[in-house]
């Protein structure tokens, strides 16, 4: 070893203060002296034929940067700590050179500082002694694996003082007494076992104690110095190698250390009197700059403290040295320590050559240096061989039986290099002698991948193909398969369709994996030629042609569909949030065909197609490899892992999903489109396929041409109405139709938020139902006390399920006993606690556990216990969780009885689940607003799931518009209604409704239902009138609207936000309709507003194209009434006198107009009368404030009126609308034949009650007064 004290640097050593060259050669002698054995470096690791000598130019862009004003001195001065100054010295610091806010920092940085003196031969190395009998096991533990337990550890200010105070002694190489300040420095550190034995103790790295003798100053114990515990310095010599690794470790590592190393390095070459010393100290200095850099505040020092201070000379050893450092900073810190082969290349200043084995048996050697990253080598490969289609191929590196890919990233060649030597010296090898090898091979296919593209790279994954399944990499299920692989290579050795058979049957055991020849018994190679021979002949023996390249293509074409799983990039992840899965601890496979996370047994645990993916974001965290990223799904659910390599995730997921739409010919409609210009714009309905005449690219146009695939029609279509589904093959049905249900569902609008749930800080010692059920449980029975399973109380977890209601109050109570049980059993299926036979939607199971609780108040309470029951004591987390869910649900639902309450209140406040801290809000509310009537909706189910507890749900308006209003299980139409019209800035809700759309039906929804059940009540509505053969519950899609209901005390003017979003947008589709009778003057006019409501404030109606925008401006029986051209005469005059200027105005203005007309607010009903015969058959109904109101459906002449006090009776069914005016003996009774008798019923009632609530208040003012 290499080891210097004071007494061997001769006197007349000192050198001249300015540049020197150095001896490279004779420094590094410790590359062979460390090393038991001679054995040379492997020859594919390093080049034999010598390498040109690495040169820097001196025109290089760098070297004409201006460092004047940046000397080291100058540094020193400034931020040097206490009395240390910018020259060499052998004294060890008392404290850091920098200062160090980390008390780790500061340990580390004294503990580097000896260990720099020791590898530049200017402080002694400890001597070996009885202590260090298990050095040879401590030998084979890597060097960093003992920093890495170092980090996070913090030392208190009197520690650190005993520190400093031991490098003295550890500089110097003197003897300490064990009651002196090492010994306080060693247990400082140590695990203490017992505080009432005399024993001091010290711990080594791994962990392991030995014992000394209090007060006697032991010969072999006497050497053991401070600084060494808990992976700091070693109490016994090491090699350089070790020495080098500990210290830039340390830079690596530890970030704010790295401006202190550099600065004690540089300290110890300012006048370095020793030559030797000299020279290691820039071997020290270049070997650091290629792993990592210093700050942007020491970096322009350190750069000029090369060029003035560094060795020059004809090894122009400074130019290497910055060159090394500008690559460090251009591609990133390292994450390991150099390797034994990196040490070489510095010695001769030579860069690396490394062998890369190809999958067609050829090596090719490649420069390269300590900042090489994989991307860089991946793309050195790829030109040297030609390969222009390089995305998917990867750098692997095997050692033993383990192979790992480096992908074609920015992780460094080298850091692998060094994780392998590390490896090995665990293993009892020296680093030197590391078997490793690098391998270049496809990884991952493109979703877009072509074999016939490049035949270079076809050819390389050809061979992968062959040799891995040769020996069992990639392994066919079907014998026939194997024999076309086979038949396939035998044709491309063969160069041709030649059947030699003897060739063949000498071939056959190159071709086939080895277990595929031994499990058919002796006649295995003939039963493979025969096998073999029918695939030749009748695949390449035919008349059609076929060659070498064709076969290799067909041969990649079904390696990359028939192994998509082994053609993936694997990361290891944890699953963060979203829907659950089986295990949390995952791997995520990206590949061609999408997303799978799987297992550690590879078996998927969900997957997810480019299809249905809609994006994917990374979240960065300050704490090193706690990154995650989230994919969110066309059926809205959002999975998030946390993974280190969360930004490589979706980088290339981002990638292929950027290509996939750049390539899609394929997209789908998300917004309706009518036009009457059927020859130019495509007619489409949302969710309509459309295949686009050429692939969307980049798609700078505004329109893309395009078929629909449900009519067959062709036209233009505005690129905003559309999503490019990224996808090259046309989607499946069950794709779009999860699209469809995309754009429906509340819960996927863009703009939600999450409520985060945050764990109830105050929880006690966990409450259960212990007591309680002493004095209200059934008593359990003796047979299922004396049974052989562990008894378990009845408030307890079970995974057994339940043959008596839990209460005794449901005794003698058969219908709501036999219910309680059936919704226990939902309960487990749903926790996980009980199998299930066939795959249920969780909708399913929330709907058979509330549906007898809402039908029976009786067992409210029995729920309630079930509940508590299953989450009390609940070995496992997953079905913990899921029985909290549960309980979320429940408590939205219905409170619990009063002397439930208490039980409850209690057993929520003292658990630390997150959701408990919400349900007491929960519960609150309900306790307010009062019990539901219908299970939980799919929404509340699915947000409970995704860990939310704010839902939002998206609302359409009139205008085209719509928002995402918050809905919770209380909230009540009118509730919805309110913050709508409060987002909206309306002056009032009043007149106001929500409707639901489902299916062609468009249903209002009553203002003090809740918002759920409503929902939830016409689903099952319309599933029992629609029953469906699926095994699975449908889901039926919906939409939310909200719009003007009653026109009452509506004043055009009043509320303008009303006016514009709501008012002008329902009532122009009536006009236009030709519902109101009006003049050819009223026409004119309003034609004339429409125009100006319609074309933008900057712009001027488009008179141009008169005749393609007519019928959007004129009643629909006024268009046969005059040409095109007179229309537009007659409508630009009255333009032109118009006194409105803005858009805004002119659809005030129209609502003006038509507000003095008596239909002005009616909701208009074409129906067919059959009880008058004197009036016409067809007839238009108009309801409105002022009543119900008959006119001729043709000539739209007014009939009759009737006020609503005069109508006493009503009626309607699927086909018809029945009403009697007058009283019930008496009265004149109207039949009317219509399907929206089920509107004009709603519509009749809410009027009334309106009226009717109205003058009540009215009264009650009165009354006031």
């Amino acid at each position: 070893m290499i080891a210097r004290t004071t007494a061997e640097t001769p006197p007349n050593a000192t050198l001249e203060n300015g540049n020197h060259d150095i001896d490279i050669d004779s420094c590094f002698d410790f590359l062979q002296s460390d090393s038991a054995s001679g054995t040379p470096v492997r020859g594919d690791l390093i080049s034999p034929q010598p390498s040109p000598i690495y040169t820097i130019t001196e025109n290089e862009p760098f070297s004409m940067e201006n460092l004047e004003g940046y000397q080291f001195a100058k540094f020193a001065a400034t931020y040097f700590q206490g009395q240390a100054s910018s020259q060499y010295s052998r004294k060890a610091l008392r404290q850091p050179l920098l200062y160090h806010e980390n008390s780790g920092d500061q340990i580390a940085a004294l503990a580097v500082w000896i260990t720099i003196l020791r590898f530049m031969g200017d402080a002694p190395e400890p001597k070996i002694g009885a202590s260090n009998s298990n050095a040879e096991g401590m030998d084979k533990i890597p060097i960093m694996t003992k920093l890495y337990s170092t980090l996070g550890k913090q030392f208190s200010r009197k520690e650190i003082e005993m520190a400093s105070q031991a490098a003295d002694f550890e500089a110097s190489g003197m003897k300490v007494r064990k009651n002196g300040s090492i010994s306080r420095i060693v247990s400082m550190t140590l695990k203490k076992k017992s505080s009432k034995t005399s024993d001091s103790s010290s711990v080594t790295t791994n962990g392991h104690h030995h014992h000394h003798q209090h007060g006697s100053e032991s010969k072999n114990n006497g050497d053991t110095n401070s600084l060494h515990s808990d992976g700091l310095l070693e109490n016994r010599p090491t090699t350089s190698l070790d020495k080098l690794h500990f210290i830039i470790g340390h830079g690596i590592l530890r970030p704010d250390l790295r401006d202190e190393i550099y600065c004690q390095i540089c300290k110890q070459l300012c006048n370095n009197p020793s030559k030797n010393s000299y020279a290691r100290g820039w071997i020290l200095l270049s070997l650091c700059v290629g792993c990592f850099a210093p700050s942007e505040k020491f970096i322009k020092y350190l750069y000029c403290f090369i060029r003035e201070q560094g060795p020059r000379g004809t090894t122009k050893y400074s130019s290497y040295i910055e060159h090394r450092l500008r690559r460090t900073v251009q591609n990133g810190t390292r994450h390991q320590p150099p390797s034994y082969i990196e040490l070489q290349a510095t010695k001769s200043k030579k860069p690396l050559v490394l062998a890369v084995t190809f999958m067609d048996g050829t090596v090719k050697t490649l420069n390269a240096d300590s900042a090489t990253t994989a991307r860089e080598l991946c793309t050195l490969l790829s030109e040297k061989i030609g390969l222009t289609e390089s995305f998917g191929f990867s750098l692997y590196i095997a050692l033993f039986d383990k192979v790992s890919s480096l992908g074609a990233g920015n992780d460094h060649v080298l850091d692998a290099i060094s994780q392998c030597e590390q490896y090995a010296k665990e293993q009892g090898r020296q680093e030197r002698n590391a078997p490793w090898r690098l391998f270049f091979r496809k990884e991952i296919f493109t979703p877009w991948h072509s074999p016939k593209t490049d035949a270079v790279s076809t050819n390389l994954i050809y061979q992968q193909v062959i040799r891995g399944v040769k020996y069992g990499e990639y392994r066919c299920e079907k014998d026939e398969d194997l024999a076309l692989l086979a038949a396939q290579q035998f044709y491309v050795d063969q160069n041709g369709p030649n059947l030699d058979v003897e060739k063949l049957e000498g071939s056959i055991p190159n071709y086939l994996p080895d277990f595929a020849l031994t499990k058919q018994g002796q006649n295995t190679i003939e039963k493979w030629m025969q096998m073999i021979m029918h695939v030749f002949r009748k695949k390449f023996m035919g008349n059609k042609p076929v060659t070498v390249e064709l076969v290799k293509d067909d041969l990649v074409t079904f390696a990359q569909y028939k192994w998509p799983l082994l053609f993936s990039r694997f990361y290891e992840a944890y699953k963060f949030a979203g829907p659950p899965l089986p295990k949390n601890e995952v791997i995520v496979a990206v590949n061609f065909t999408g997303i799978y996370v799987v297992d550690d047994k590879e078996e998927v645990l969900v997957e997810f197609s480019f299809p249905e993916i809609t994006g994917i974001t990374c979240t960065a965290s300050k704490r090193l490899g706690t990154d995650t990223f989230t994919i969110q799904t066309i059926t809205g659910d959002e999975y998030t892992f946390q993974s280190p390599n969360s930004d490589d995730i979706r980088e290339l997921v981002v990638y292929f999903l950027s290509g996939l739409r750049s390539r899609s010919r394929f997209a789908v409609t998300i917004q309706e489109q009518k036009l009457d210009d059927k020859g130019t714009y495509l007619e489409c309905h949302r969710g309509d396929l459309l295949i686009l005449v050429e692939e969307f690219g980049n798609a700078s146009a505004q329109f893309v041409k395009a078929e629909n695939t449900r009519t067959g029609a062709h036209g233009n279509i505005p690129i905003e109405l559309i999503y490019i589904l990224p996808t090259i093959t046309k989607p499946s049905s069950d794709i779009l139709e999860l699209f469809n249900r995309r754009t429906e569902l509340s819960k996927l609008n863009a703009e939600r938020g999450m409520t985060l749930l945050i764990p109830n800080t105050n929880a006690e010692r966990p409450y259960t139902l212990e007591r309680f059920a002493t004095d209200n449980f059934r008593i359990q029975s003796k047979r299922s006390l004396s049974t052989n399973r562990k008894y378990v109380e009845l408030w307890r977890h079970s995974r057994e399920p339940l043959r008596h209601p839990l209460l005794k109050k449901l005794e003698g109570k058969a219908e709501p006993s036999a219910e309680s049980l059936v919704s226990y059993l939902a309960i487990m299926k749903y926790m996980g606690d009980h199998p299930i036979k066939r795959p249920k939607h969780p909708v399913e199971l929330t709907d058979i556990i509330f549906r007898a609780p809402l039908r029976y108040e009786v067992l409210r309470d029995e729920t309630y216990c079930q509940l508590m029951k299953q989450l009390t004591d609940n070995p496992n987390i997953y079905t913990e969780e899921r029985g909290w869910e549960l309980m979320w649900l429940c408590i939205g639902l219905f409170p619990p009885s009063k002397s439930l309450y208490k039980e409850v209140n209690q057993f929520l406040r003292t658990r630390m689940n997150p959701i408990a801290a919400d349900c007491l809000n929960r519960l609150q509310k309900t306790i307010k607003v009062g019990q539901r009537k219908y299970p939980p909706h799919q929404v509340e189910v699915e947000a409970i799931q995704h860990r939310t507890t704010q839902i939002f749900h998206k609302s359409f308006f009139p205008d085209g518009g719509e928002e995402a209003i918050e809905v919770e299980s209380s909230t009540r139409a009118r509730d919805f209604c309110n913050r709508i019209a409060t987002r909206l800035g309306l002056h009032s809700a009043d007149g106001f409704s929500l409707f639901v759309k489902i299916g062609e039906k468009v249903i209002s929804m009553p203002e003090n239902e809740f918002f759920f059940d409503f929902i939830h009540q016409l689903t099952d509505w319309v599933r029992q009138n629609r029953p469906s053969k699926e095994t699975v519950t449908p889901i039926f899609a919906y939409q939310i609207y909200f719009m003007r209901k009653l026109w009452i005390n509506v004043i055009p003017g009043e509320d303008i936000n009303a006016d514009l979003i709501f008012h002008y947008h329902q009532e122009l589709p009536k006009y236009l309709r030709g519902y109101h009778h009006c003049t050819k003057k009223d026409v004119a006019h309003i034609a004339a507003l429409i125009l100006r409501a319609q074309t933008r404030d900057d712009k001027e109606p488009p008179f141009g194209q008169f005749s393609q925008i007519i019928s959007d401006i004129l009643p629909k029986e006024m268009l046969k009434n005059y040409s095109s051209s007179d229309w537009k005469k007659i409508i630009l005059a009255e333009y032109q006198q118009l006194s409105v200027k803005t858009s805004a105005e002119a659809k005030i203005a129209f609502l003006k107009y038509i507000s003095n007309w008596p239909t002005f607010g009616s909701a208009f009903f074409e129906v067919k009368q059959s009880s008058d015969p004197t009036m016409a058959s067809k007839v238009l109904i108009a309801i409105n404030k002022n009543g119900v109101n008959l006119f001729n459906q043709d000539t739209k002449e007014h009939i009759i009126s009737y006020p609503f006090e005069v109508i006493s009776n009503w009626t309607s069914g699927n086909t018809y609308f029945h009403m009697t005016v007058g009283n019930l003996m008496k009265g004149n009774r109207l039949l009317l034949e219509t399907t929206l008798g089920y509107k004009m019923d709603d519509l009749l009632s809410s009027y009334i009650q309106s009226l009717i609530s109205g003058q009540n208040q009215n009264t009650n003012r009165e009354h006031e007064i």
